[in-house]
């Protein structure tokens, strides 16, 4: 392809923005024109990995200020956002002033959204977001052409970047949205404007935020204010009190309790989980579900809820459900020296380490190894959460426990006390080391934690980083 068929190719997949809309949808004024009429091909807020012909929006954050970085910005890129201009103008370079590049971001990707005017999914809740959103756009994609977020960029910087990148002939928009403190959702659906959305659960995360689990329920359903339907876990009764007021839509799912989509006649599986699949309307169908843990059932019944929302039929959600594989990081089964690993090191909190837990317990052989690195972001409940972590699997067939960190060294001072086999340590590397040392053909290994431990490490062991299933 050469460079005027790739300059097209992208014009005709892109969202692209002229000047004069960047200027519409911030409110901001041209300091520096760049002379030519080609629009910008994206946005960037990276001056690494900006592209050709894209804008640079120089967002500010505690750590670092992209507008050090605009020069080396504009040797590939088209335009800056700024809220103070350069001291040197580069020829052939739009520069545009906004009072906050932060909200400019913002304003632009609900420019593009609105522009658009096609359905948007919202997801929330506590756990299972970016699997339920993988999982939604594959069942949809059998009909759609289905626009989602790059990866788990659900906050207020990644939302507006993968909404930004919305291709012409999209024609469904599924987004998570995360929060960390009261009034995120709100915020986020001001930027997406979501027609429908999707609870998942309500539990103990970013409580150093939040201060309560009534405060992180009443934040998760600010989503309700924006959207006309909503898909809820019916087995979930402290989200389900959540919702009892509100006047739209309420699609239920779930396994114990009566819902519209609902899930019976389980049977767990190393590689998941088979299931039938039901609907109020009495049509079932069998599903393979090809990812572990049994919270994932919880999962595919959200995305077949929003499935049936969009009219699609039983053999499409079905064929949308196996076929997906699962989110890096996020319970994957691998081996290791023999062993069988469960790898969910991309976050962590009570409810999540919960389960990764039970599904150690679920897959054990022989011997069942837990590396659990520390759960943050739970405030005043913290050392509460780890000592409670220690004290339940005291009680399971738990053998060997390693404790990454100084609050799961909270857990290990609980779990010594059986006599079995456990260590503390400080960091995901030394923890490494101990279990490369322990670890023999037939254990079942989880590795578990959130972001900032950075879990991963402990598979780096001899050189690898542990084989896939």
């Amino acid at each position: 392809m050469n460079h005027e068929s790739c300059i097209r190719f992208f014009r005709e997949v892109m969202a692209n923005l002229t000047i004069e809309e960047i200027i519409n949808a911030t409110g901001g004024r041209i300091v520096y024109k760049n002379g030519n009429s080609h629009p910008f091909t994206g946005v960037s807020i990276d001056s690494r990995t900006i592209g050709e012909g894209e804008i640079f929006v120089a967002l500010r954050g505690a750590r670092f200020d992209g507008h050090d970085f605009i020069y080396k910005a504009l040797e590939k890129g088209s335009g800056a956002l700024v809220n103070f201009p350069p001291a040197e103008h580069l020829k052939g370079k739009a520069i545009i002033y906004v009072k906050n590049t932060l909200s400019a971001l913002q304003d632009i990707a609900r420019y593009v959204r609105m522009r658009s005017n096609i359905p948007v999914i919202g997801i929330t809740g506590t756990n299972g977001k970016t699997t339920t959103k993988e999982l939604i756009a594959s069942i949809l994609s059998a009909k759609y052409r289905v626009h989602k977020n790059t990866g788990n960029l659900n906050n207020q910087i990644g939302l507006p970047l993968s909404l930004i990148k919305l291709r012409t002939g999209d024609e469904v928009i599924v987004l998570e949205m995360g929060a960390s403190f009261p009034g995120d959702i709100r915020e986020l659906c001001g930027i997406a404007a979501p027609d429908c959305g999707v609870v998942t659960n309500i539990g103990p995360g970013h409580l150093e935020g939040f201060g309560s689990l009534e405060a992180v329920r009443a934040a998760k359903l600010e989503l309700l204010d924006a959207v006309k339907k909503v898909a809820v876990n019916a087995d979930d009764t402290f989200l389900m009190q959540g919702v009892s007021g509100y006047q739209g839509e309420i699609i239920t799912f779930g396994i114990k309790n009566k819902a519209d989509v609902f899930a019976k006649d389980i049977r767990l599986t190393d590689r998941g989980s088979d299931f039938l699949l039901c609907f109020g309307d009495g049509n079932c169908i069998e599903i393979n579900l090809n990812i572990p843990g049994a919270f994932n059932i919880y999962n595919a019944l959200a995305a077949a809820a929003v499935g049936q929302v969009f009219n699609m039929g039983l053999l499409d959600i079905k064929a949308g459900i196996e076929s997906f594989k699962g989110v890096p990081m996020r319970l994957e089964i691998k081996k290791l020296l023999g062993a069988t690993v469960i790898s969910d090191v991309y976050n962590a909190n009570p409810s999540s380490m919960e389960e990764a837990i039970k599904e150690l317990v679920r897959l054990k052989k022989e011997r069942a190894i837990a590396v659990l690195g520390d759960m943050l972001e739970l405030g005043a409940y913290s050392e509460e959460a780890h000592r409670k972590v220690g004290e339940w699997m005291s009680v399971l067939p738990v053998d060997v426990f390693i404790g990454v960190g100084p609050l799961m060294a909270i857990a290990h001072s609980e779990f010594v006390k059986t006599g079995r086999l456990s260590f503390s340590v400080s960091d995901a590397e030394e923890a490494g080391k101990i279990l490369a040392g322990l670890c023999r053909e037939g254990d079942t290994i989880v590795v578990k934690g959130s972001r900032g431990m950075r879990m991963e490490k402990v598979l780096e062991i001899n050189g690898g980083t542990g084989n896939a299933l």
